[in-house]
């Protein structure tokens, strides 16, 4: 990447273009170049057979200037530095500071190409562009320009991995209308690349981002569910209820609902339920059939404790990973 520094010293990072790609962007520029020129000539033939053999010599010099040099300035100062052979490969003329360019950097650009390009056959533009730390020709340092690429290949996005099925849906209650966004952001870098971590580190890390979101949420944690494993739920009830709000937008906008405040829980049966207290994973065996999934708090539920706050170790309240 090129740090071009604008006028109001704002750094752009724009990658300049090399040679294979600005060759084959001239390649396809002078083909249809030449295939313009060959047609007018072909015509000016026809239309000057009556004339002598100045002035079709005259005719023929104006009309090589004005395709092969005029054409090619004119197409680059109208369309801001893309040529057709530019567009194809994705590439653009831009100045030093990044900014579009102008009649005279297209000008320079083109009168030191008939030099570099047609009468060297490109061995003086294909030299100049690999000595050049940013794939300059002579033409481009003349003219304060610097050719960059335009397309630039998307980045790979890595999906958050979902929740343990036993943990999908068990966090309706929860009010995440506190949690900021930055959290959120860095939860979700944590879940994206876990498996790139030590697992050491990935497990205190997991324990400080669980422990500062059920400060935010001011929930206790449920019982015996790992710190990642909560994260992940916590993140899929969050993306759930977002997907609910746009579904409830786009429903009101035609019959006058109201979606609820971001964080909220959404549904009245998610709403009236406890929101906090869950049991553990494996049931004991002498628990009764009839007893209620989702048990109330108590006394014995652990709770997490602030950072900041007591003395001694700090206790997460999770599960250690199996």
């Amino acid at each position: 990447m090129s740090g071009l520094v604008t006028g109001d010293a704002v750094v752009l990072g724009l990658q300049p273009a090399r040679l294979p790609s600005r060759a084959l962007a001239v390649l396809i520029d002078l083909v249809v170049v030449w295939a313009g020129y060959l047609l007018l000539t072909l015509g000016l033939a026809v239309a000057t057979a009556s004339l002598d053999e100045a002035a079709v010599m005259a005719v023929s010099i104006a009309s090589f200037l004005l395709v092969l040099v005029g054409a090619p300035i004119a197409v680059e100062t109208l369309t801001h530095g893309r040529s057709l052979g530019k567009l194809a490969c994705g590439l653009r003329v831009v100045r030093d500071d990044g900014g579009p360019i102008r009649f005279r950097h297209a000008l320079v650009r083109g009168a030191m190409g008939v030099v570099e390009i047609l009468m060297t056959f490109g061995v003086v533009a294909c030299v100049a562009s690999l000595v050049s730390e940013r794939g300059r020709r002579l033409g481009d340092v003349f003219a304060g320009t610097l050719v960059v690429r335009e397309r630039m290949p998307a980045a790979r996005t890595v999906a958050v991995p979902p929740p343990p099925p036993w943990l999908v849906g068990r966090f309706g209650g929860l009010d995440l209308s506190a949690v900021p966004e930055g959290l959120w952001l860095e939860i979700r870098q944590y879940l994206t690349r876990s498996r790139e971590l030590d697992p050491v580190v990935g497990r205190r890390l997991a324990e400080r981002l669980a422990d500062e979101l059920v400060t935010r949420t001011g929930t206790p944690p449920p019982a015996g569910v790992p710190a990642d494993a909560y994260l992940t739920g916590v993140v899929a009830e969050r993306q759930a209820r977002d997907a609910r709000r746009a579904f409830a937008r786009g429903a009101g906008a035609a019959g006058g609902a109201a979606a609820p405040r971001d964080g909220a829980p959404m549904g009245g049966a998610a709403a009236s339920g406890p929101p906090v207290g869950f049991p553990p994973v494996a049931a004991p065996a002498a628990a009764s059939p009839a007893a209620s999934p989702v048990a109330p708090p108590s006394a014995a539920s652990p709770v997490v404790t602030p950072p900041g706050t007591g003395g001694g170790r700090r206790s997460t309240g999770f599960a250690p990973p199996a």
